[in-house]
């Protein structure tokens, strides 16, 4: 018969997973077809109509601060001098900047004439923003009064090009640091294509549940059928019947993360049946959403979260209140 420490340990875990159960709308970027990627004005916009999970990406300054960016360097079609003009690419490495110079740039408005512009021609330019810091985040959410919003945070390391930041250690070192530091440890996931780094969350903070992004397709592919990659920290699909869902499970983690045009009812439920959740990127079109909902993800990543509340709405999903705040 169970002790009853055991009992109550079984309770709460069961209790975690109840809440977990429910269907994760995370705003990529913070919503990036609607506001500048990444930026406070975004992550408010999603705040005020409400997601489930701010979704976004970090970079550690020359001086050692967690910045917000996608990128790991400087976006030449994203930052502006303070005279007005768009940057020369490539953008300096944010690891090479000191956050004073970074604040310099601003990133409120896509360049014109680029593809990124074409890509959203709707998004609303806000100029002046600068990149935030993630303790400047932190800040709008408490702000908010939203208790509830999660956070999934991606490291940008790339293992192929390792100047470009932190080794994966001092990355992840100083951002959970700050997490703890900034009491928001039971409110965020930590993602990452690069495993490296995954793996030392979970060493050094097992509480914070680790998502493993994948990409099986094209140039950028980061994970093989046959072999570990230099994105997978050593894990291999070969050394566990040939299943990227069992390599992940063997990894540790809570959650897989795949690109949605990768995914099959076999994989989810193969997924599912480890017991990961599905987690979708990046889903933008209307009837994709509605296919990944019926294929049975437990959430979709978009660039649209005004689109994708309309669509879970549809599909009887229970929506998450807006917490209305200003940057």
């Amino acid at each position: 018969m169970p002790s009853r420490a055991a009992t109550v340990v079984t309770l709460f875990s069961i209790l975690i997973a109840g809440q977990a159960m429910g269907f994760d709308l995370e705003a990529h970027r913070g919503g990036r077809a609607l506001l500048p990627e990444n930026s406070l004005p975004a992550f408010a916009n999603a705040l005020s109509m409400g997601v489930d999970t701010l979704e976004l990406d970090v970079g550690v300054t020359a001086d050692g601060e967690v910045v917000i960016s996608h990128e790991r360097g400087l976006n030449p079609d994203l930052a502006r001098s303070a005279g007005g003009a768009y940057i020369t690419p490539p953008g300096a490495p944010l690891v090479k900047l000191r956050l004073d110079e970074i604040r310099t740039f601003d990133v409120g408005q896509i360049r014109p004439d680029s593809a990124y512009a074409k890509q959203f021609p709707d998004q609303r330019a806000v100029p002046g923003t600068r990149i935030p810091t993630l303790s400047e985040l932190f800040a709008l959410v408490r702000k908010s009064g939203n208790s509830r919003v999660r956070f999934n945070i991606e490291t940008k390391i790339d293992p192929n090009r390792p100047d470009e930041t932190l080794d994966p250690q001092a990355f992840v070192t100083k951002l959970l640091g700050l997490i703890e530091t900034e009491g928001f440890s039971d409110r965020v996931m930590i993602q990452s294509f690069d495993w490296r780094t995954l793996q030392l969350v979970q060493q050094q903070t097992p509480k914070i549940p680790t998502v493993y992004l994948t990409l099986q397709r094209g140039s950028g592919q980061t994970v093989a059928p046959d072999k570990a990659t230099n994105w997978t920290a050593g894990f291999s699909p070969a050394d566990h019947g040939a299943s990227l869902p069992r390599t992940i499970k063997a990894a540790g983690g809570a959650i897989w993360s795949p690109y949605f045009g990768d995914v099959t009812a076999a994989f989810i439920s193969e997924a599912h049946g480890l017991g990961l959740r599905v987690v979708v990127w990046t889903v933008n079109k209307r009837e994709d959403m509605a296919r990944m909902i019926e294929l049975g993800v437990d959430g979709i990543i978009s660039d649209r979260p005004d689109l994708l509340r309309a669509v879970a709405g549809e599909k009887g999903i229970a929506l998450p209140a807006g917490t209305p705040v200003e940057p």
